[in-house]
């Protein structure tokens, strides 16, 4: 028992380091782990108190037991045992495809993420873009959402910059989980995306595996109270103007509802408008195509992230304008009675948004050189004056008692965009600029009438408003 053992020296070092690995597993990493996870529970116990809607246990699931609970689902369990069936696979191998399309979806969120540095970035690419002017009923919508209702907010799809702008409008109030498309499972992006609560979806897919457990994760986060925010719409608008609606998500929000549950889900429909979208050449150029490869490239992202951020250190003013955001009027699935049409609801929705579909200045300036030809300064603030005039005001984001700015500052910037010019004080659309000055026209056409003039305030709340509101 006392006698000497020699070794070689490798193997010493090699024992003591799985001893002290075998140390820290056993006695001093849960210590650590039980520390930090006591900082962060009152770091969020002291966030969630100045939340209008607080972070859900379900949000602060550890991933691993997201998926586990997501596999072992009933649901998941019977379209694993169909589809080992019908492909004629073994069971195993079927349980394998279901929990890689788990960990596919299942973000991994981190409130020291979203909140420390996703929020300061939103923040700052916000308001370096844009001016932000957001609609006087929007926190008065928010804040009449019961507690114990998980809110949806279904919103038109402008421009990637949707995401950036919701986000930190949303920040004081609740965290979104949105539903990100395959654009943005490139790295370092996908990590990132995980960390702020997003989840990937797969828009071309029609596995009904895949569908299952797709469904299942956005039943349960919705059960959980986990906020929601999604684009019926399925994808940016090529052309302006809303498009028709997809029911995939929404279809496993109803699906998955029980009115008689603990839980309500109440849509929150999202209305948001640009004076000028980033994108535009890049979807004008798509919708010419007929398709919609864009060709994006993380690196052109990054690229204008970056100039951005030197000029608003030098003190140059680098917005593009006005982004605007309204809410309209919500609706509780669960006042809403028994949902017999998905298409009907989706419809619905679409008509609430386009009913309080912010009006800029760049669309307004659109609209009247469009609709009547070169105009001089005055006549041109006459032609928006009247447009104003005969739109709903509840959706005006223009000063109207400053309207003579306002018009300088649209057509400024349509300027810098290429899109018009002036010539001996008059303004008139560039020669091959009408589709793009027309992309801008068609995000507010939905308030004029089939002849081009514009509708009464009557007429187009009667028009915008969806039965049964």
């Amino acid at each position: 028992m006392t006698q000497t053992v020699q070794l070689p020296l490798w193997l010493f070092v090699l024992i003591v380091l799985f001893a002290a690995v075998t140390a820290l597993s056993h006695f001093l990493l849960p210590s650590v782990r039980w520390f930090f996870r006591r900082r962060f529970e009152r770091a969020v116990d002291r966030l969630n108190k100045r939340l209008k809607r607080p972070i859900q246990p379900f949000k602060l699931a550890q991933r691993y037991d997201m998926i586990q609970r997501l596999i072992y689902d009933p649901e998941v369990s019977r379209e694993i045992a169909l589809y080992a069936e019908k492909n004629n696979v073994p069971e195993n191998v079927a349980f394998q495809k279901a929990q890689e399309y788990a960990r596919e979806i299942v973000p991994s969120f981190s409130a020291f993420a979203y909140f420390s540095f996703a929020m300061r970035v939103a923040k700052f690419l916000a308001e370096a873009v844009y001016r932000i002017r957001t609609a006087q009923q929007n926190d008065v919508v928010f804040a009449n959402i019961p507690d114990d209702a998980t809110a949806v907010f279904v919103m038109n799809h402008r421009s990637n910059m949707d995401y950036v702008l919701v986000t930190y409008l949303a920040s004081k109030t609740s965290t979104l989980s949105y539903a990100v498309g395959e654009w943005a499972r490139v790295w370092p992006l996908s990590s990132l995306i995980r960390l702020w609560g997003a989840y990937f979806i797969r828009r071309r897919s029609r596995g009904a595996l895949y569908r299952k457990v797709l469904s299942r994760y956005v039943q349960m986060a919705t059960l959980g109270g986990d906020t929601q925010a999604f684009y019926p719409e399925g994808g940016l608008s090529l052309t302006g103007r809303l498009q028709p609606p997809k029911v995939g998500l929404l279809s496993y929000l109803v699906d998955g509802f029980d009115p008689d549950g603990p839980r309500d889900i109440v849509f929150v429909p999202v209305a948001i408008n640009y004076d000028r979208v980033l994108e535009d050449r890049v979807l004008m150029a798509a919708h010419a195509r007929g398709d919609r490869r864009f060709g994006a490239r993380i690196s052109v992202v990054v690229a204008f992230i970056l100039r951005k951020f030197w000029q608003r250190l030098r003190g140059h003013d680098t917005r593009f304008g006005t982004a605007a955001v309204a809410f309209g009027d919500p609706v509780s699935l669960r006042a809403y009675g028994k949902v017999e049409d998905v298409d009907a609801l989706s419809t619905n929705l679409m008509a609430r948004i386009e009913a309080v579909m912010p009006i800029l200045g760049v669309p307004l300036v659109a609209t009247a050189l469009g609709a009547n030809g070169p105009l001089g300064v005055m006549e041109l603030e006459a032609e928006v004056a009247l447009l104003l005039a005969q739109m709903p005001a509840q959706s005006v984001a223009v000063a109207q008692d400053d309207l003579s700015v306002e018009v300088a500052r649209a057509c400024r910037h349509m300027q810098q965009h290429g899109l018009i010019a002036q010539s001996e004080g008059v303004w008139a659309v560039m020669e091959g600029q009408q589709t793009a000055v027309s992309f801008y026209a068609n995000s507010i056409a939905h308030y004029l009438a089939d002849d081009g003039m514009p509708l009464d305030a009557a007429d187009a709340k009667e028009i915008s408003a969806p039965a049964g509101s």
